[in-house]
């Protein structure tokens, strides 16, 4: 993704949390409630930044209404399982679950038919730019290092986060398909998300790893991980002394993934309002603002018409840097 796209995509998202940041916004009322046990399935592995970000959220939906929110983590398929099991299940508001921005790259790569188009975005609930990161005993003091023995070392080195073709595989092909590296100058050694990875990378398994930086942040503040950049164009307030790719790299690359609450295709509209009142209701509460900060996340909020048309930009944007890295099925 150039670094044009990637900042018309964040400026996107900050302009629609302005837009929607009060509930006087929805003169809709959405009456539903579930008067039951909810399923929310996250296609990916737990300690992960979905899988927080979901948990966080099942919590206090489960407070709100009164009712079980059970987490499920559905791995497997490089993310297809998990997304699998949204879409397909009844549209009833009895299952709903964490549609990541693999929804915008599976199909790319032929993992399965499925996308944006078989799911009912409700509201994104976290966008954050991902990283590079080392182990603390790595010899690379610098992204510049990284890059140097990734051009003169081509397969030397490997890199993890999720799966292949995933959205922190494309952050790392893609940074080196930008700065006029073989995208597969650092190997790419799949996982089931970020959390097993960076902990694969503090094992010497893998030599770097490019999750959100958000979701190393703890490793990185107990000094098990060292972030030698974060892929973005202004830096991150917990971590405001690690390097931007913007300004560290020729190419200006970054790159953004994001997590949504969504249900499967064919959600009943006022189900779906009611739950996008709901998630909207709890990301302007100051308990949904502390968790984001502890993360050293912003608190970000998108309604389901405004995502649908952000998962339509996101998918060519994507689609043309998984082409553009060879990976296209």
């Amino acid at each position: 993704m150039t670094k044009a796209i990637s900042k018309a995509l964040l400026r996107g998202v900050a302009a629609v949390a302005l837009a929607t940041a009060s509930t006087a916004a929805y003169a809709q009322s959405c009456d539903w409630t579930p008067d039951r046990a909810v399923t929310y399935i996250v296609p990916w592995g737990a300690g992960g930044g979905t899988d927080a970000n979901s948990r966080m959220l099942a919590t206090m939906l489960e407070q709100k209404w009164g009712v079980p929110f059970n987490v499920v983590n559905r791995t497997g398929g490089n993310g297809v399982t998990g997304h699998s099991a949204i879409s397909n299940a009844a549209p009833d508001g009895y299952t709903v679950g964490a549609v990541t921005v693999e929804i915008n790259t599976m199909h790319w790569v032929g993992l399965t038919d499925m996308t944006h188009e078989n799911i009912s975005p409700i509201a994104l609930i976290d966008i954050v730019p991902a990283s590079v990161l080392v182990g603390n005993d790595s010899p690379f003091q610098s992204l510049e290092e990284l890059m140097d023995h990734a051009r003169e070392n081509p397969g030397d080195l490997t890199g993890s986060g999720t799966s292949l073709g995933g959205i922190w595989h494309l952050a790392l092909a893609g940074m080196l398909n930008a700065e006029g590296l073989d995208p597969e100058a650092i190997r790419w050694i799949p996982s089931q998300g970020a959390a097993p990875a960076m902990q694969e990378l503090i094992a010497g398994g893998v030599d770097i790893a490019t999750p959100a930086l958000s979701e190393g942040r703890s490793l990185v503040d107990a000094g098990e991980l060292r972030a030698l950049a974060y892929m973005h164009d202004s830096p991150m307030d917990a971590l405001p002394d690690v390097p931007l790719t913007a300004e560290v790299l020729d190419s200006g690359w970054t790159l953004a993934a994001y997590i949504t609450i969504s249900g499967p295709e064919g959600m009943p509209d006022d189900i779906a309002c009611a739950y996008e009142q709901a998630v909207m209701e709890i990301t302007e509460s100051a308990e949904w603002a502390e968790f984001k900060a502890s993360r050293g996340a912003d608190v970000v909020f998108m309604g389901r018409e405004a995502l649908a048309e952000y998962m339509v930009t996101q998918d060519a944007a994507l689609g043309e840097t998984i082409q553009a890295i060879g990976l296209a099925d």
